[in-house]
């Protein structure tokens, strides 16, 4: 008796009203991530933040600190260098 006590007619129309409205806004959430709008503000593209920035990269020199050099300054035959050149290389 008290399971059917706990559904009683006067809150099934409250729950479908939620299961309503959390489908509209699920829908809407989807909806908005397809087509790539926010509901809540702007978003700024990845491209925007890049194309302002100047690429830099981070190298260690010589005497062991790390400095930060633009793309532009570095040739285009690159090669990752190996553990035992990179040892060889660091004065101590």
């Amino acid at each position: 008796m008290a399971i059917k006590d706990m559904n009683t007619p006067a809150d099934l129309p409250t729950r479908r009203k939620f299961v309503w409205g959390l489908g509209i806004v699920s829908a809407f959430a989807a909806l908005g991530s397809l087509t790539g709008k926010s509901l809540f503000g702007k978003r700024k593209s990845a491209l925007s933040k890049n194309a302002n920035k100047k690429q830099t990269v981070t190298m260690l020199t010589q005497d062991g600190r790390l400095v930060t050099v633009d793309e532009h300054f570095l040739t285009a035959n690159r090669r990752k260098v190996t553990n035992a050149e990179l040892q060889d290389w660091i004065k101590k």
